[in-house]
């Protein structure tokens, strides 16, 4: 055996150290010396052996997740990965086995469809996992086959069919939306927060959608305690999602994490499902797919109630971010709110008129949503992928394998390389506009691509529309002036951390 100083240690990986059959002579070293003296050489590890050296970016993140987990914890990590693309380029190492990508074709490249025999890139499961004892297998996390079945069954109720026979339903809680408003506006004199009651819509629409009874947030003007409680959990998501990184006191770490509201949560959810299914009767709703298949499948009800909260925040939250931040980019822009407002109130005349497919007709509406999806995504983060066994190529680039990899929306879309003049609000730039004619606009995907992409784009998109298209059929709209830097002001903690949007609504007359 060989005797090797604390210098030598260094330049070997501190997992490959038992396999050279190396002995480090014990010493008079304290255990806080023992553990600095492990950080370090795995520190050098990182920076100067690791798989990933050659890859550009700070040292300090590739020596530790430590500068990466301080910017996420900040909400800042999305913003600054602009600037590590500025750069570094589009490939930026920004953990030690993690890199972030920013171009077009990678989006196919790490999310397509792979071919026959070839390992998809999977998620890393962690981040859609985080608590594996507690966490029902979902849509979300679920193994390749596992995922098509579920997909296949779930994918009826967010079909074009699915959605005509839904309209009713949806009409209603819009029509509840548009009559309140009406109701408490008091001619423009008092601001309503938008964020606040375009949760109330989206969220009474999915409730009923997922479980066959809304929220009561739109009749009460309140959020329902389960939904207040699903807007919370941002940073306990990212805490336990984060806390995988450190497989050694990850179970230390989750115990600091007060898991009753998540608990709580999932007993409302449950009990909510029990009545959805307990009704014994079809109906054009999301989840009667999956309830179809139930005992073929031997889904358990926490699998059933897990896929359901799924359905209910990818179908509320994020519909909601979006309007809000459409709403805010219009009001900031007043030539695009005129050329909207023509639009709407040309298109129809009268508020009956404006359905499904009537709206499908707005054209400067869809790029308007376009565009904010664009500069405000509602998921502005990366989600996570893993390179297969054998590595593979993504952006021209070799990747070894097990290395994590995500395109970061935010930072994508505002990079001046795919968009022009990208942190301006251009609706146009949809529209064939000669001076966005070199915009990469394929690097533009909030929905993601590929067999995992979101089920719920139609149902999106059918919502925002109806509500946009109504409410500007509705109301002139002014933004309250301590909301002007509304936008800028925010931080990501899995999702935007959204103050109040005041918006002074006065009802038009006709």
């Amino acid at each position: 055996m060989a005797v090797i100083s604390t210098v030598q240690v260094f330049a070997y990986s501190p997992g490959t150290l038992a396999a050279t059959g190396v002995v480090i002579l014990e010493n008079p070293l304290t255990r806080p010396s023992k553990v600095l003296l492990y950080l370090c050489g795995q520190a050098i590890y990182n920076v100067f052996f690791h798989p990933l050296r050659s890859f550009p970016g700070p040292t300090s993140y590739a020596m530790s997740r430590i500068p990466y987990l301080n910017k996420l914890f900040r909400g800042t990590l999305e913003l600054y990965m602009l600037d590590l693309h500025k750069k570094y380029g589009d490939v930026v190492r920004i953990a030690p086995n993690e890199l972030a990508i920013s171009r077009p074709e990678a989006w196919k490249e790490i999310m397509g469809n792979r071919a026959r025999g070839e390992e998809e890139f999977g998620k890393w499961m962690p981040f859609y996992r985080a608590i594996e004892d507690k966490d029902p297998i979902s849509i979300i996390n679920a193994d390749r086959e596992l995922h098509g079945r579920l997909r296949r069954q779930l994918s009826h109720g967010f079909s074009d069919k699915s959605m005509r026979e839904q309209e009713p339903l949806i009409k209603q809680y819009i029509d509840a939306l548009l009559k309140r408003m009406h109701g408490v506006c008091a001619g423009g004199s008092n601001p309503l927060d938008l964020v606040e009651w375009y949760n109330f819509a989206t969220f009474d629409i999915i409730g009923d959608l997922a479980f066959g009874e809304s929220f009561g947030c739109i009749e009460n003007a309140y959020f329902h305690p389960f939904v207040k409680r699903m807007l919370n959990t941002g940073k306990i998501g990212m805490f336990l999602q984060s806390a995988s990184h450190f497989p050694l006191f990850k179970k230390f770490l989750v115990s600091l994490i007060p898991l009753s509201t998540l608990e709580e949560q999932m007993k409302v959810a449950r009990e909510k499902l029990v009545r959805r299914m307990e009704m014994g009767k079809e109906r054009p709703d999301l989840i009667e797919g999956l309830l179809k298949k139930k005992d073929e499948w031997n889904l358990s009800l926490g699998e059933l109630v897990s896929n359901s909260q799924l359905l209910l925040i990818g179908g509320s939250e994020t519909t909601a971010t979006l309007l809000s931040g459409v709403t805010y980019l219009l009001l900031t822009n007043p030539h695009a709110l005129e050329r909207l407002t023509a639009e709407v109130r040309s298109a129809f005349k009268s508020e009956d008129e404006i359905t499904i497919n009537t709206v499908n007709g707005l054209g400067y509406m869809l790029a308007c949503l376009d565009e904010a999806l664009r500069m405000y995504p509602p998921v502005p983060t990366g989600l996570p992928r893993v390179i297969p066994k054998g590595g593979a190529r993504i952006a021209g680039q070799f990747i070894p394998e097990d290395t994590i990899v995500a395109i970061h929306q935010w930072a994508t879309y505002h990079n001046e390389k795919h968009f022009t003049d990208p942190f301006a609000y251009h609706p146009e730039r949809f529209l064939g506009d000669p001076k966005f004619a070199n915009d990469r606009r394929e690097a533009l995907q909030p929905f993601h691509v590929g067999p995992r992409n979101c089920l719920g784009r139609n149902l999106a998109y059918t919502e925002m529309r109806l509500i946009l298209a109504r409410l500007i059929y509705n109301f002139d709209m002014k933004l309250a002036p301590e909301c002007a830097d509304w936008m800028r002001k925010q931080r990501v903690f899995l999702f935007w951390t959204k103050g109040a949007l005041k918006v002074h609504l006065t009802s038009v007359r006709r």
